[in-house]
């Protein structure tokens, strides 16, 4: 039977270490598969996934406001009234809302976001940023801790200056949105660590939101309070929206930079011939995101009885598109396993799709352009300083990524 070989554990140590194989058995024996541990149907080829996102008539992405069941995995009768208030305030993301309320938010935001003005005002900046990071680092010989010596750092430093956040806030803010993250785990008391988070960093942000309601500078903070001032969004929203782009300023392109380095240093050969040929740089930045994407799911819930896969999917039951599954589907991909920085061209679903497609895509993209090309054109292939097959992996549905990336050349 399919239950005696594919089981619920998504947060198992082998599926956090190597999804991959699991995620295969899922796509050729049952792409659309019920979770009974998560509570939800498990969508892992291509085609299905990506229907999915392009169809919100269908699978909506008001989870949390549409989904009255308790919450899986269980959590202690103490914690409700925290995850109550959780759930509330994750409403007023605009990535948790459909139209026209996710319209209305997104379009506050919008216009900062295409690519000629990411481009212009953020390539040098992080540009200067990752050379100063590296500045220290010997490039004939030595080791750094990729993540903590350089992805970690970087992300941040560009996302909370765009927002207007000080210097010196930097790391309380990385520390706190991380701690926003536990909500992907499965420990009982994980809504207690999400509600600090949230109450903390409103009371850091509501003061500088008040600011620029009343004097607006040139920040992404302030195109928040604008459309505050202008009637779009309400101050909840404002607040909710820019803890979300914190978190996903920089989380995922963390991840982004700390995977698609491990897929180099898997595949030196990839490392040399980009280091070579910068030309290949936005091909390899996408498949680096195809290959290994930072972000593993985009959950959604169904608005009413739907046939996919096969399998019956009924109003109000919960559906998780598994992204990096779908970018591994050899009916999407050729040799999908393969590292292939030429690779053209490159469908992956990384950032998501549909409407709900990535706001940040172009800022993450250009950030992992610049990191990848850094990394590659200073140093010859790092080599893993310690057993690859030892690596600690975040334990989270949400994000993948290694706690630390010790290399050495």
């Amino acid at each position: 039977m399919l239950k005696d070989r594919i089981h619920d554990e998504l947060l198992s140590p082998e599926n956090l270490r190597n999804p991959y194989p699991y995620y295969a058995m899922l796509r050729e024996e049952a792409p659309v598969y019920w979770n009974e541990k998560f509570d939800t149907w498990v969508i892992t080829s291509y085609q299905a996934v990506v229907w999915s996102l392009r169809h919100p008539e269908y699978f909506s992405s008001e989870v949390f406001l549409r989904d009255d069941k308790p919450p899986s995995p269980p959590i202690s009768e103490e914690d409700f009234s925290k995850y109550k208030f959780n759930l509330d305030y994750m409403n007023n993301w605009f990535i948790r809302r459909d139209r026209p309320d996710h319209l209305r938010m997104r379009r506050a935001v919008h216009p900062v976001f295409n690519p000629k003005y990411i481009d212009n005002r953020f390539r040098a900046m992080v540009q200067g940023i990752i050379q100063d990071l590296l500045k220290d680092f010997d490039p004939q010989s030595g080791d750094m801790d990729v993540l903590r010596d350089f992805a970690n750092a970087m992300p941040v430093l560009v996302i909370a200056n765009w927002l207007g956040m000080p210097a010196e806030d930097r790391e309380f803010l990385r520390t706190l949105s991380r701690q926003l993250l536990s909500l992907d785990q499965e420990s009982p008391d994980r809504h207690t660590r999400v509600h600090e988070a949230i109450t903390t960093l409103n009371d850091y942000v509501n003061p500088l939101v008040e600011e620029r309601v009343s004097e607006p500078s040139d920040d992404l903070l302030s195109v928040l309070a604008i459309g505050e001032r202008e009637g779009e969004l309400s101050r909840e929203e404002v607040l909710g929206n820019t803890l979300l782009l914190l978190i996903a300023g920089h989380q995922t392109t963390i991840n982004l930079v700390g995977n698609g380095t491990m897929a180099l240093m898997k595949n030196p050969e990839q490392w040399n011939m980009l280091k070579e040929d910068d030309s290949l740089l936005v091909r390899a930045t996408e498949e680096l995101l195809r290959y290994d994407s930072p972000v593993k799911r985009a959950p959604r819930i169904a608005l009413e009885d739907i046939e996919l896969g096969g399998e019956k999917i009924r109003e109000g039951e919960k559906v998780m598109t598994i992204i990096n599954s779908a970018n591994r589907d050899p009916m999407a991909f050729e040799n999908p396993e393969d590292l292939d920085i030429t690779r053209y061209p490159n469908p992956h679903v990384a950032f998501g799709g549909g409407i709900h497609h990535c706001l940040g895509a172009n800022l993450a993209r250009l950030e992992g352009q610049e990191a990848f090309r850094a990394l590659t054109r200073k140093f010859p292939p790092f080599k893993f300083a310690s057993d690859p097959n030892q690596l600690e992996y975040h334990n989270l549905l949400n994000i993948r990524g290694v706690v630390s990336l010790p290399a050495e050349w």
